[in-house]
C-alpha cells in the first residue's frame, strides 16, 4: 500500500492593525538597493493597496504567550514605506493591513523566510516590461503618467515603448538570448519592420553582428541630418515638407536620418534654384548650381578682376574702431596664460565685425557682366557658395593682331543687353540639366532624361534580369562560367574568398514606389522563400544536402544565387575619386545587362512593366510624353492630347500606352548589331546615357533626336 500523501495547511491570512507591528531584527536585507522607501510610499499611496502582504510572527513574553504585536521578518521595506505614509499623515496608526501569520512553532527561522522571500523571486524580464509599457500606452495611459507611475523619466519610457515596437521575431529572438540588449537597441532606428527582418537575417550568420553594425544596414537609405544638403535646408524645413527623420533614443545620432532623399534633392534644388534665380537678376550670361561641383569646374575659364564696393566714412571710423579695440585688448592681455572669459568672447566678435568689413560685395564690369557666369554650390557645412565672374573663351570678345576688339563679332545677347539696357536672360543649369520650367520651354527639342528616372527604371530592369536568369540555369551557369574563366584567365581582378567568386546583393537606394508590386519583384522573393524553407541551417549539414541534391534542383539552386548577383543599375560615372562606377564601368555593366537580356529572352513589356504617370511620364517633359505617344500610340493619339496640360496629357498618356508595347529608352534592348563606341569588346550605350559632356549649342539638337528616335 503507498503512503498516504500528507497534506499542506499553508500559514492563514488576516488584517492586523498597523500599531500592532514592528520590524524584526531577523530580516537578511542590509544594504539598500532598487526602489527607494519613498517611492514604494508613493506607489503604495497611488494603488491604495498593498501588492504583496506582510510575512509576520506573534511576538512571544518570556512566559512564552503571544503580546498582541507581531514582528516583521518579511516586507520590512513595505513595512518602512508604511511607517513613512503613517509618519506623513496619509494612513492611521490603527489602519488594518493585510499579513501572513507564520506559526510561532515552526521550525523554520524568521531569518529563513526573509531570505526566501528575497531570492526565490524571479526578476521579470525586460522584454516584459517594454510590452508591459505598450499596453498600459495602448489603453490611454500617457508617457508622462507611465514615468510618473514607476518613478522614471519620460524619455526612458519612449525608449522601453521603442523597443516593444521592434518587429515581433525578433522580439521573441531576445527574449530566447538569440540576441543582446544592445543589437534590439540597434533594430529600433528604423522603424520598418520588414526592412528589420531583413538585416537581422543579414547579420545573424555574418561574423560583424555589432550594433553599429546594424544600424549602418538600417540607416543605408537614408540622409544623415549632418549631410550638407539637410544642412543647407534644414532639418524644420525638410519635415515642414511631410519628410521623416529616423532618430536613435539610444545612441547619440546628430540629429537622425533623412527618411526620404528624392524630398530632400527637391527642396535642395528649389532652394539652390530660387537663389540662382536672385542672381540671375544681375545680368550673368549664365549660373551653373550644384551641390557638388566636379573637380576643375573652372579649368580654361577667365576669372574676371572686380573690385570691393566703397565703405562709407562711418563703416569706415567703425572698421577703425574694432582694429583700435583689437589692439587695445591684445597689449593688455599680451602677458596672461589664458585669456578671461569675457575677453576671448569679445576679441571673437571682433574678429568676425572685421571680417564682416572684408567680404562686402564685389562689383564688376557690367559690359563683361553680360558674357561672364556664376557657379553656385554648397560646402561641407551646408553653406552656400556664390563664385562670380567666370567667361567661358566662345563667350570672349574677338581680338586681332594689334589688341583691338573685332567688330561686329561681340557676343549677341551681350550686345543686346547693352544696347537695350535690358537685364539679359540667365541660363541657368542645377547638375548639368537646364532649370527652366518644362511648361515655359518651347524649343522644339526633347532632352537627356532625368539621371534620378533612369535609376529607378534600371532598378525595374535589375529585378527583372534577376527573375529571368534565377528561372534560366543554362544562361546562369555561362554567365558564372563567364565569370570564372576571365577571372582565371584574364586576371580582371578579384578579391574576397579562396575561390574568388561571390554575389553581392545589391540594395536599391532610388526606387520607385510600385517596384516592390511587380510580378517579376514578387516572383524574386516567392522562389527565395522556397529554397530558405528547406535548406539546412548548419553549414555541415548544407554541405551533405548539396552534394545529395540532384542536377536539375542544383542548377535551379545555382541560377537562383547567381541572380542575386546582378546589377544592371545607372549611376553617375565618378571618374575622381575611388567611390562609386567609373565610367567604363558603367559602360560594361550596361553592354552586360543587355547580353543577359538577350541571353535570357527578357521583354520588359511581357514581364509587365507598364508606362504610368509615376513611373515615367510624370517625370519627363510634354515634348517626351507626345513623343512616346506618337511610338506607341501613333499620330493621331499624339495629336488628340498635345493641347492638354502636362498633368492632364501624362494621365491620358498612360491610357493611351497602356496595351501598346511602349517602353522607356533605359528598359529597351540594345540590339546586338549596334557599333561598339566605347571601348574594346563593349558595347554602344543608348543615346540616353552616351552623353558623357554637356553638349555645346550647336549639337543639341542632333543629340536629343537621337535620343528620341
Amino acid at each position: 500500500m503507498a503512503p498516504a500523501v500528507q497534506k499542506l495547511t499553508l500559514s492563514p491570512s488576516r488584517d492586523i492593525p498597523f500599531n500592532k507591528l514592528v520590524l524584526s531584527q531577523s530580516n537578511v536585507r542590509r544594504v539598500k538597493s532598487g526602489v527607494s522607501v519613498e517611492e514604494l510610499a508613493e506607489d503604495i499611496a497611488r494603488r491604495g493597496t498593498l501588492l504583496q502582504s506582510l510575512n509576520v510572527r506573534p511576538v512571544i513574553d518570556a512566559d512564552g504567550g503571544e503580546t498582541g504585536m507581531f514582528e516583521v521578518p518579511a516586507g520590512g521595506r513595505r513595512y518602512q514605506a508604511l511607517a513613512l505614509l503613517v509618519k506623513q499623515k496619509r494612513l492611521t496608526k490603527t489602519s488594518p493591513e493585510p499579513c501572513v501569520v507564520r506559526d510561532p512553532s515552526t521550525p523554520l527561522l524568521a531569518e529563513d523566510d526573509s531570505l526566501a522571500e528575497n531570492t526565490q523571486r524571479v526578476a521579470l524580464h525586460p522584454l516584459d516590461q517594454f510590452r508591459a509599457f505598450l499596453d498600459m500606452r495602448t489603453k490611454g495611459m500617457t508617457e508622462e503618467e507611465i514615468a510618473t507611475a514607476f518613478f522614471t523619466t519620460a524619455q526612458i519610457v519612449k525608449q522601453r515603448l521603442r523597443l516593444a515596437a521592434v518587429s515581433p521575431p525578433l522580439c521573441d529572438i531576445y527574449a530566447e538570448d538569440g540576441m543582446t540588449l544592445e543589437m534590439l537597441m540597434a533594430f529600433t532606428v528604423n522603424p520598418d519592420h520588414v526592412r528589420q527582418e531583413q538585416v537581422w537575417e543579414a547579420v545573424q550568420h555574418s561574423y560583424n553582428r555589432q550594433p553599429w553594425h546594424i544600424r549602418q544596414l538600417l540607416t543605408e537609405t537614408s540622409i544623415p541630418a549632418s549631410d550638407k544638403r539637410a544642412q543647407f535646408v534644414g532639418v524644420e524645413a525638410y519635415q515642414a515638407a511631410g519628410g521623416k527623420i529616423l532618430r536613435d533614443l539610444f545612441e547619440t545620432d546628430d540629429g537622425g536620418w533623412l527618411q526620404e532623399p528624392a524630398l530632400l534633392d527637391r527642396l535642395v534644388s528649389d532652394k539652390l534654384k530660387a537663389i540662382a534665380d536672385d542672381i540671375a537678376a544681375e545680368g550673368w550670361k549664365w549660373i551653373s548650381v550644384d551641390t557638388d561641383l566636379p573637380y576643375g569646374h573652372d579649368h580654361g575659364l577667365r576669372v574676371m578682376t572686380g573690385s570691393l564696393v566703397d565703405l562709407t566714412d562711418d563703416e569706415r571710423a567703425a572698421r577703425e574702431a574694432l582694429r583700435a579695440e583689437c589692439d587695445r585688448l591684445e597689449a593688455e592681455y599680451s602677458e596672461a596664460d589664458e585669456l578671461p572669459d569675457e575677453i576671448d568672447q569679445r576679441l571673437g566678435e571682433i574678429e568676425t565685425a572685421l571680417e564682416a568689413f572684408e567680404q562686402r560685395p564685389v562689383i564688376y564690369d557690367p559690359a563683361e557682366i553680360v558674357r561672364a557666369g556664376v557657379f553656385v554650390s554648397i560646402d561641407r557645412d551646408g553653406e552656400l557658395v556664390v563664385r562670380r565672374g567666370y567667361v567661358r573663351p566662345e563667350h570672349e570678345v574677338p581680338i586681332d593682331a594689334g589688341g583691338h576688339e573685332v567688330d561686329g563679332v561681340s557676343d549677341p545677347a551681350g550686345a543686346d543687353a547693352e544696347n537695350t539696357g535690358s537685364v539679359q536672360r540667365a541660363i541657368i543649369t542645377i547638375g548639368g540639366q537646364s532649370a527652366e520650367p518644362e511648361e515655359d520651354d518651347e524649343e522644339d527639342v526633347i532632352k537627356p532624361l532625368p539621371e534620378r528616372l533612369v535609376t529607378e527604371l534600371t532598378a525595374h530592369r535589375t529585378l527583372a534580369l534577376r527573375d529571368a536568369v534565377g528561372a534560366n540555369p543554362q544562361v546562369a551557369m555561362t554567365a558564372l562560367l563567364h565569370k570564372l574563366v576571365r577571372d582565371t584567365f584574364q586576371r580582371t581582378g578579384t578579391s574576397g574568398a579562396s575561390l574568388q567568386a561571390s554575389v553581392n546583393h545589391v540594395f536599391f537606394r532610388e526606387q520607385g514606389k510600385d517596384l516592390g508590386e511587380t510580378s517579376y519583384t514578387k516572383s524574386i522573393a516567392q522562389r527565395h522563400e522556397d529554397w530558405k524553407a528547406v535548406l539546412p541551417a548548419d553549414e555541415d549539414a548544407l554541405w551533405d544536402w548539396l552534394a545529395a541534391l540532384d542536377d536539375a534542383s542544383r542548377l535551379a539552386l545555382l541560377a537562383h544565387c547567381v541572380s542575386y548577383g546582378i546589377n544592371a543599375l545607372y549611376e553617375r560615372p565618378n571618374p575622381y575619386s575611388g567611390n562609386g562606377v567609373s565610367q567604363s564601368g558603367l559602360d560594361r555593366r550596361m553592354a552586360e545587362a543587355d547580353r543577359l537580356a538577350r541571353a535570357t529572352g527578357l521583354d520588359m513589356v511581357e514581364v509587365g512593366f507598364r508606362p504610368t504617370v509615376e513611373n515615367y511620364l510624370g517625370r519627363v517633359t510634354k515634348l517626351r510624353i507626345l513623343a512616346a505617344v506618337r511610338e506607341g500610340a501613333g499620330e493621331r493619339a499624339a495629336q488628340l492630347i498635345d493641347h492638354l496640360k502636362k498633368g492632364d496629357m501624362a494621365k491620358e498618356a498612360e491610357r493611351l500606352l497602356a496595351d501598346s508595347g511602349w517602353l522607356p529608352e533605359p528598359l529597351r534592348l540594345v540590339e546586338q548589331d549596334e557599333p561598339a563606341t566605347n571601348g574594346e569588346g563593349d558595347e554602344a550605350l543608348p543615346a540616353f546615357l552616351a552623353d558623357d559632356d554637356e553638349p555645346s549649342d550647336d549639337e543639341d539638337e542632333v543629340l536629343h533626336a537621337v535620343a528620341a528616335e
